[in-house]
């Protein structure tokens, strides 16, 4: 039977795969990479990655505003937080929809804090309500992004993309019923909190992801990441944890099958 793996987090809407998506698909299919979600980033870009799975297998999406949508002058009111909510929730309800997000806290932008937690929460709110999974994405902002899931607990818990903290921090969304989105930067001997957090996590915590386009591997800076890289981000995984190849795709595989709630 061929390895099979699950890309958690690749933007495979995106412009930068128009040129050969279709291609691209059956490369991936072929290396094992039978699975993928497409996370949100923005309202008008839902129903281009609802037509996408539509007509591919093994694809699907997540319905999100990305914070770094808010950066700028943005202001979002009640009413307009309010629609936005009623949107996720009209999305929810489709049935390639196999989450809520990417949304979450990004303190690198030139964004208002207290919009983007208002945001944040409305996400939680309709993922508590819809009973979905939540994608996460939080750059330098752990200990408020923690505190708001406190606050706002979801039931069916959900993925933190891009781990790049610490062992205790990953503890506390592992306890929390998030998983830990394992990408490119375990290929940087520069991570080395990441790199230590995840040889000592359980491996039923981790999930694999590529971020592409963006995120590449160690080697290919400045390169088109894909998913493709799916099987490099396991060998390294494998090599870091001391464990067979094998065993890193078949976990990490079911975990996101669990979480989405997709037959095996």
């Amino acid at each position: 039977m061929q390895t099979e793996f699950f890309d958690t987090h690749c933007h495979f809407d995106f412009e930068d795969f128009d040129a050969d998506r279709e291609e691209l698909w059956q490369k991936c299919r072929a290396q094992g990479v039978r699975h993928m979600l497409i996370p949100g980033v923005a309202p008008d870009q839902w129903a281009r990655m609802q037509a996408l799975c539509q007509t591919h297998s093994g694809i699907y999406f997540a319905a999100g505003l990305h914070p770094c949508w808010l950066q700028g002058n943005i202001t979002l009111d009640a009413k307009q937080l309010d629609a936005l909510k009623e949107a996720l929730r009209d999305k929810s309800q489709t049935a390639q929809c196999v989450a809520i997000g990417e949304c979450g806290l990004d303190q690198y932008i030139d964004g208002d804090e207290a919009l983007q937690e208002a945001v944040l929460e409305s996400h939680l709110e309709i993922a508590q309500e819809c009973d979905k999974p939540i994608i996460l994405h939080c750059r330098r902002a752990h200990n408020s992004l923690l505190r708001c899931l406190k606050r706002n607990p979801v039931k069916r818990g959900g993925i933190l993309h891009a781990y790049s903290g610490s062992r205790e921090q990953a503890e506390q969304y592992w306890q929390m019923g998030f998983y830990l989105g394992i990408g490119g930067t375990i290929s940087y001997e520069r991570a080395n909190k990441t790199r230590t957090a995840v040889k000592e996590l359980p491996l039923e915590a981790l999930v694999l992801e590529t971020d592409a386009p963006d995120m590449p591997l160690c080697g290919h800076q400045g390169k088109r990441n894909t998913p493709l890289h799916i099987p490099d981000v396991a060998r390294i995984l494998a090599e870091l944890r001391n464990q067979p190849f094998e065993l890193i795709a078949q976990q990490t595989t079911l975990n996101a099958k669990n979480l989405f709630h997709i037959a095996p």
